[in-house]
């Protein structure tokens, strides 16, 4: 019977994540904020959604102009939920990291997102190096919690599992980070944890990279943020990012999936219309 079972494995269809069919948009996810098909006539004037989002991660300029720093957004809701006139609603797209802060920086005018700003940006010079060391092997990297609430972890943790399997891009995390390509930190950063953060990524040696993964890593969300050793190389927002979501940044980190934030995003409003 066991062996029976055995066979029987062999032929099921597999339950590990397929990164090349997974998709940016998550029917069972809030994702973030979008403008929805009632804002094509303006806003408004109640100003409901920019003074009670959390994060202050929403700007209203006028009647027309909708700016939105996904950096700082927590997927909260709470936007789409006071919102009187239905003109924000939940998309459902998760897909919010990228190699650049300012890709984050997010302008709708008149419900319809500013294609000029989704522009190619080229990679840096560190991360280029970075790409060119581990895209064929993968990377270690080293977890540092920065005084945030630990869910970051709890995520990073679930990306080792049967379904999500990191350690088949070869991306596994050490205890130390002189044996680390990478840190990946969490939290905003404070105050007792600046010093901690800059040491761990001083000890590493080049080249390596810095990622911020969770809003609160990103911007600081609720929080003031500390200062950090450097720009980061990946910015994965969202609190906290799915594992898979994770996993896909870190990919692109990498240079094994193509995908461009503010792109991705305006071809996904498109496709709603």
């Amino acid at each position: 019977m066991k062996s029976l079972l055995e066979i029987l494995n062999f032929v099921k269809t597999k339950k590990v994540l397929n990164f090349e069919t997974a998709s940016p948009v998550h029917p069972n996810q809030r994702g973030i904020p979008v403008p929805t098909k009632q804002m094509s006539s303006g806003c408004g004037s109640c100003n409901l959604c920019e003074v009670n989002c959390p994060t202050k991660a929403i700007e209203r300029k006028g009647d027309s102009e909708f700016l939105v720093d996904y950096g700082k957004c927590l997927q909260c809701g709470d936007c789409v939920e006071i919102c009187p006139d239905a003109k924000l609603t939940n998309s459902g797209f998760i897909y919010v990291f990228s190699l650049h802060r300012e890709e984050f920086y997010t302008s709708y005018k008149n419900g319809i997102l500013q294609t000029s700003l989704h522009k190619s940006i080229p990679l840096t010079a560190n991360q280029e190096r970075f790409r060119k060391l581990t895209h064929k092997r993968g990377f270690l990297y080293r977890e540092v919690a920065a005084g945030g609430n630990n869910t970051v972890e709890s995520e990073l943790n679930a990306s080792f599992n049967s379904v999500f399997d990191s350690e088949r891009e070869g991306i596994r995390c050490v205890a130390s980070p002189k044996h680390a390509d990478a840190i990946v930190f969490s939290g905003p950063v404070s105050e007792n944890m600046a010093a901690p953060l800059e040491t761990a990524w001083n000890v590493m040696s080049e080249p390596k990279a810095l990622i911020a993964c969770g809003t609160e890593a990103v911007s600081g969300g609720l929080f003031p943020q500390c200062n950090l050793p450097k720009e980061p190389d990946l910015y994965i927002s969202g609190d906290p990012p799915r594992p898979d979501v994770i996993l896909q940044a870190f990919r692109l980190l990498l240079g094994r999936f193509s995908f461009q934030f503010q792109e991705a995003l305006h071809k996904f409003l498109e496709s709603e219309k």
